[in-house]
């Protein structure tokens, strides 16, 4: 049933998308690197690697440049129209194509790239593998504002792997842990609330049982 709802769902958004897909796809064109979207690769269901697709918000090389795979707060990567289609998400939603295509689903553990991924304790990774990749997820609501996590921390890289990476994990089992339509449906109404209400606490009432935060991490 959930498959049958991703298709039903990524359709309507694409249609009702599609008047502001068509000018930001010639503003991208004209500006930056010419760029409309970005491709990268993921790392899906079973294992398998797909093209993750994004309007162009970096660099081309970005992964090859600076912290990688790691994107910081003020990241001078970041093409400037990047700047706001990060921060309003809209850079994410040519991924309702791979939706369609079947590669994700609305809802799941966000799909990493391949060093991100290894980053994740090996129980974590075996775990993650057995669904579809989402949209958005448990993980995705809690690190939205990953960039401002890393501001002020000296080692960056580190901090990910070391601290945001291994609890990120956590949350993405408890979503497979509890995966059900209703929990779906819960993640697709808080995703949508706190683009709206940035500052809002929500999920942790709607999901009262998660994973408490490192010690590194609470009151963020």
């Amino acid at each position: 049933m959930q498959r049958v709802f991703d298709i039903i769902f990524a359709g309507l958004a694409l249609l009702f998308l599609s008047p502001l897909f068509v000018p930001l796809s010639i503003i991208l064109r004209l500006t930056g690197e010419g760029e409309v979207f970005f491709v990268q690769q993921r790392v899906g269901k079973d294992g398998k690697r797909f093209g993750l697709l994004k309007f162009a918000t970096m660099l081309k090389d970005s992964p090859n440049l600076g912290t990688g795979t790691v994107t910081v707060k003020d990241d001078p990567r970041v093409l400037p129209l990047g700047r706001f289609l990060r921060k309003t998400k809209i850079n994410e939603l040519p991924q309702l194509l791979n939706i369609l295509k079947g590669d994700m689903s609305i809802v799941g553990p966000r799909p990493q790239a391949e060093r991100c991924f290894l980053a994740f304790p090996t129980d974590v990774q075996k775990t993650i593998i057995r669904v579809r990749p989402g949209l958005s997820g448990i993980g995705s609501i809690f690190f939205r504002n990953e960039e401002q996590l890393l501001e002020g921390v000296t080692d960056q890289v580190a901090f990910y792997d070391r601290v945001i990476a291994p609890y990120k994990g956590e949350l993405e089992k408890w979503y497979i842990q509890n995966e059900s339509l209703t929990t779906y449906f819960r993640v697709i109404f808080v995703t949508v609330w706190v683009v709206l209400f940035p500052q809002s606490r929500i999920a942790w009432t709607l999901f009262a049982d998660l994973p408490p935060p490192p010690d590194e991490l609470k009151g963020v």
